[in-house]
């Protein structure tokens, strides 16, 4: 049995410990079998960079963040562009039959898993692991890299408590999440945030200065608000997606962050200073949590090729490890549902969503 793998797009802290919880199930399970690692994501498929590995490679790495493969970005929507005549769907097929592979494995997010699922249509024999810390693929309740990326963000947030009562200060704090606000909405509960702003939320600037005032008559005189990458104001909302864009592109800095900040100065004398956790929230160690998850991604992904059940997405869903059409999936994302309990009990704790 010849089994590829590949990591592909943004790194996370869990990549490593699924590569290991697939591997080592094959190896106990399969005589005779050869993992073939391509480097650089889709890019070693495309050029045939890739190298054969051995069981000593997946030794010692379960809580190793990033990726013993490398990684790369190939955006789906360029992915049948054809440019100076290179065809890269047909050269990662060329590729694949060339090293005669039972089955490709596909760790990635969104855009890897449409490309994933391109493949598949193509007829390779495909296997993807959700791999984001954004924990918006459609069809699972988890994906890896999640927990640990919500640690790190909730861990900056307290760090920037202190220093925010200290001064009296407003802290505006940039958490990843341009699409949706999954990492926000916990790591700013969990922290103790007086305002979460959400991409799936649009805000009101004055109901969050309204949020910051009834504090400030409570005695409170400072103001932590946990803000998505993708925070948009109800006016942004109303935009097209091209005039969208073109604002942003405009912001300082490109972060909302700076804009909420400047707005806010009209409604308040207190200091407002703005941070960014950035790409720490994916870098680093894997949580505990995250260890046994995509350890029990990795298993459940060894379980499918060792059952020639190809085609497929592991998911969680319901407190098991499972998998659906792959798909089912491809091209969907999993928003934050602005009426679940989650975002609802938050009101009720009192956290504003500048709504």
């Amino acid at each position: 049995m010849r089994i590829g793998i590949l990591t592909s797009g943004g790194d996370c802290q869990s990549l490593n410990a699924t590569m290991r919880g697939l591997v080592k199930t094959l190896y106990q399970n399969v005589k005779d079998l050869e993992i073939i690692g391509f480097l650089s994501g889709y890019k070693g498929l495309m050029f045939g960079d890739y190298k054969i590995m051995k069981p000593s490679d997946f030794s010692g790495i379960i809580n190793i963040g990033g990726t013993i493969l490398g990684t790369s970005r190939c955006p789906f929507k360029k992915m049948q562009v054809i440019e100076n005549g290179f065809n890269k769907v047909e050269a990662m097929i060329q590729t694949y039959k060339k090293l005669k592979l039972d089955c490709l494995v596909v760790l990635g997010g969104n855009g890897s898993l449409k490309s994933a699922n391109l493949l598949a249509q193509n007829g390779l024999n495909i296997i993807a692991l959700p791999k984001t810390i954004d924990n918006d693929t459609w069809g699972t309740d988890y994906t890896f890299g999640y927990q640990s990326a919500i640690d790190i963000a909730t861990n900056y947030l307290d760090q920037i408590h202190t220093t925010a009562a200290s001064h009296n200060r407003i802290f505006i704090v940039e958490i990843m999440g341009h699409k949706v606000g999954h990492i926000c909405l916990a790591a700013g509960i969990a922290s103790g945030a007086d305002v979460i702003l959400l991409p799936e939320i649009p805000y009101d600037i004055e109901k969050i200065a309204a949020a910051i005032k009834q504090r400030e008559m409570a005695g409170k005189k400072f103001t932590i608000i946990a803000c998505s990458e993708g925070a948009i104001s109800k006016a942004e909302a109303a935009l097209t997606k091209k005039q969208y864009k073109l604002k942003v592109a405009a912001r300082e800095g490109h972060s909302v962050v700076y804009d909420i900040a400047k707005q806010l100065s009209h409604y308040t004398d207190s200091e407002i200073r703005v941070s960014c956790v950035g790409h720490v929230q994916r870098g680093g160690n894997p949580c505990p949590y995250d260890r046994l998850m995509a350890t029990r991604f990795g298993i459940e992904g060894a379980s499918l090729i060792m059952n020639n059940d190809f085609g497929k997405l592991v998911v969680y869903k319901d407190n098991s490890v499972t998998a659906i059409p792959l798909i089912e999936s491809a091209g969907k994302l999993k928003y934050v549902d602005v009426n679940s309990e989650e975002v609802n009990q938050a009101k009720l704790l009192g956290i504003s969503f500048g709504d």
